[in-house]
């Protein structure tokens, strides 16, 4: 059942525009709700931290990566910083982004991960930041962390996700994060009728246009194809549960995606089009 309900508000999250990670955020919030998590308090994982680490770094200690592109990064920094204790509020530089990118990437300990992506949040509300962010390569860092187990952080994630939506240029990229997890839950048939359950905007069928990215475009088409295959090997083609109106089930089987996927056919792309005539017999 708890799987069936992650699909849900995976699902009910692939909204357009600025929004794009709001509603997912509103849905696993559950009964944590006000405050900010676990607040300040470094965590006893947090405080037994070894010089050495990048955990170690970032929370007061002495710490440099050795090789690969953070090494010259690291060198630039003379004095260790915390930028996930007291400092929530503050804007960082590019050069303190990168590093709390790296921690977030390489910790384990989910409490610096929830507090690292607490500060991450908090920066992405401003412009100049959700293109910096961005530029580092933090949006895939941050994005992996929704499919994370520990709700908090799958929360922080995603309100840092929907604070760095506001710039134009960040969307595609989030909801290609957003449809990665979408397409793994999709592969799995006994995630199929959560799936189809879930309440999704109508705005997500455009993302089925013809002039959206490619990229896009043929990850929608295999989550509408790997739902069909798990049909199928549920037999639910034959006898389906009933699904209410607004659900992803209702957007999907319905006539305005049947005529959006019959304009496809006709895609300049050769492997959309292949793609398309794969899912139309099913429909």
């Amino acid at each position: 059942m708890g799987g069936a309900r992650g699909a849900g508000w995976v699902a009910a999250g692939l909204l357009l525009g600025a929004g794009a990670c709001y509603c997912i955020y509103r849905l696993t919030r559950g009964r944590r709700r006000g405050g900010r998590g676990l607040g300040l308090r470094p965590s006893q994982s947090a405080g037994s931290l070894e010089e050495g680490t990048p955990e170690g770094q970032l929370c007061g200690r002495s710490a440099r990566p050795t090789g690969g592109p953070w090494e010259s990064q690291w060198s630039k920094t003379s004095q260790p910083e915390d930028l996930t204790d007291g400092s929530y509020d503050d804007v960082l530089n590019a050069e303190q982004l990168q590093k709390l990118l790296y921690l977030l990437e390489s910790t384990e300990d989910p409490i610096i991960m929830e507090k690292a992506l607490i500060t991450l949040g908090n920066n992405a509300a401003f412009s100049v930041n959700q293109a910096i962010i961005r530029e580092l390569g933090g949006i895939p860092i941050v994005g992996n962390k929704i499919s994370h187990s520990n709700q908090s952080i799958k929360e922080k994630a995603l309100n840092a996700l929907n604070n760095l939506s506001v710039n134009v240029e960040n969307q595609i990229k989030i909801k290609v994060q957003v449809l990665k997890l979408l397409l793994n839950l999709s592969e799995n048939p006994a995630m199929t009728e959560g799936l189809l359950r879930a309440q999704v905007d109508a705005s997500f069928l455009s993302l089925y246009d013809s002039y959206v990215a490619k990229e896009i475009l043929l990850r929608v088409l295999t989550l509408f194809q790997n739902i069909n295959n798990c049909l199928k090997i549920e037999g639910h083609l034959a006898v389906q549960p009933t699904f209410t109106e607004g659900s992803l089930f209702f957007l999907l089987y319905g006539e305005e995606c049947a005529q959006k996927l019959r304009a496809l056919v006709h895609h300049d792309d050769a492997e959309v089009k292949e793609k398309v005539i794969t899912i139309m017999p099913k429909i």
